[in-house]
């Protein structure tokens, strides 16, 4: 069993998209379930908005789960779990205000010493606890680490240890006993059976603590593993709340869910991320062993580029299922191989329809516009063009390049694009005519 684990307070950024992928590929390839669970306790910065926006858009990206869990469902849970810990002293009181936490580090630091909590809270009467609290002060709880070392082998970085007190007794309850994630993850994971859990790097202190957690209340420990975070190309994260890209904003810019699915999967390995590959693929060749332990980089133009490769080349009927398009299938066969982007291919579609019509009219030469009407042939074909051009040659003065060039803005505005001898086809006689009479000045020069 594995789940993914996003937090509602924003648009599911690149990195979170990468660890939902490599869940999801590594539960299929192990034929395990799949689950989402919505991290949602903290109320204040949640938004519903954003849960059916991770929901929408996890789907778009082709991931899909055998359910859907919320933690605010679960606060019974939590609650009992709280209980229970208090009872066994697991959990211990704490009092320290923020700015006097952040002092007690300033004076380690200085003293050369690692940043954790002092457990100066473990050395409080019974009765001094209960004047706290009777003032209105009431503690947030700390999880009471034992002294034995925490080790495990991670799925992707080896064995990872941490010595006595090497890491802090970290919060699990606030002062209002809202649960927080090192202690709703546990209960969630040991209730809902998870076997394996793969995440960022920077949860790996959370892990050490959690191990703990899964010991005292006598549940099994799933296999962790730990990717490295990706960064931007400049070496900056990637976060909800800084400039960074977001399923949503791949979903605007027409980014094909295949190409960031595998782009997503395969950056960080030692596989070429140029052979895109079927999802079945995907899950079915899917290895840890291939990750980095090193730093990941997010390049958008490789991404870009990868999404341009694959729209040269993919056929109609696979293009309708990741866009909405207007146009039919010949005239996908024609302007793909030209085109970058889907953007570019409705804006070649919007020329063949007339909307992009020149603003500014080509000027030519009496007989030449008298030439090309009276050499278009009667019918429309694809060797329309050559039979066209070649009887313009033979009457004009006037290069071949130049024939050709001066066609093809006159009829699609552009001096660049597919080949004429198949673009010509989508346009009947009459429009062609049409579009010669609507965007020629004739001129008495001999010369376009």
């Amino acid at each position: 069993m594995l789940r993914f684990a996003p937090s509602p307070t924003g648009y599911l950024h690149t990195g979170n998209a990468r660890v939902a992928v490599l869940n999801y590929l590594y539960a299929k390839h192990k034929e395990l379930e799949f689950f989402l669970r919505i991290d949602d306790t903290d109320q204040e910065r949640s938004d519903e908005k954003f849960v059916d926006a991770i929901i929408e858009d996890l789907s778009w990206l082709g991931i899909t789960f055998d359910r859907i869990i919320k933690q605010s469902d679960r606060t019974r849970d939590y609650k009992d779990t709280f209980e229970f810990l208090k009872n066994k002293e697991f959990i211990y009181p704490c009092f320290e205000t923020s700015d006097e936490l952040a002092l007690k580090r300033k004076v380690q630091l200085k003293s050369g010493k690692p940043p954790i909590y002092d457990r100066s809270a473990l050395k409080l009467t019974k009765n001094e606890i209960s004047k706290f609290i009777s003032s209105g002060k009431n503690p947030h709880w700390r999880l009471k680490l034992d002294d034995d070392p925490i080790s495990w082998d991670d799925q992707v970085h080896g064995k990872i240890s941490f010595d006595h007190l090497s890491i802090s007794d970290p919060v699990v309850f606030r002062s209002d006993e809202m649960p927080l994630f090192t202690i709703t993850s546990v209960v969630d994971d040991s209730e809902f059976n998870v076997s394996h859990i793969l995440r960022g790097d920077d949860h790996i202190t959370n892990t050490a603590a959690q191990i703990k957690l899964f010991k005292y209340l006598d549940s099994p420990i799933p296999k962790f593993g730990h990717f490295p975070l990706m960064r931007s190309k400049t070496g900056g994260g990637l976060s909800k709340r800084s400039n960074s890209f977001s399923l949503r904003e791949f979903k605007e810019k027409k980014i094909t869910p295949l190409v960031l699915m595998n782009y997503l999967n395969k950056i960080g390995t030692s596989s070429s991320i140029d052979e895109l590959q079927s999802v079945d693929d995907l899950i079915k060749k899917f290895e840890l062993s291939i990750f980095s332990k090193n730093s990941v980089l997010f390049d958008l133009d490789d991404l870009t580029r990868l999404n341009s490769k694959y729209i040269k080349n993919v056929n109609y009927s696979e293009l309708k299922k990741n866009i909405n398009v207007e146009f039919d299938e010949k005239f996908w066969d024609i302007i793909k191989s030209n085109v970058s982007s889907y953007d570019e291919a409705n804006e070649w579609f919007d020329i063949i329809k007339g909307i992009n019509k020149n603003t500014e009219k080509i000027k030519v030469d009496s007989f030449f516009f008298e030439n090309i009407c009276n050499n278009l042939p009667s019918e429309i074909t694809k060797q329309s063009w050559s039979e066209w051009t070649k009887k313009i040659k033979e009457e004009v003065n006037i290069k071949p390049k130049d024939i050709y060039v001066t066609l093809r803005i006159i009829l699609t505005g552009k001096n660049y694009g597919p080949s004429m001898n198949e673009l010509l086809t989508l346009f009947t006689r009459e429009e062609i005519l049409k579009r010669i009479i609507a965007n020629c000045e004739k001129t008495t020069n001999k010369d376009i």
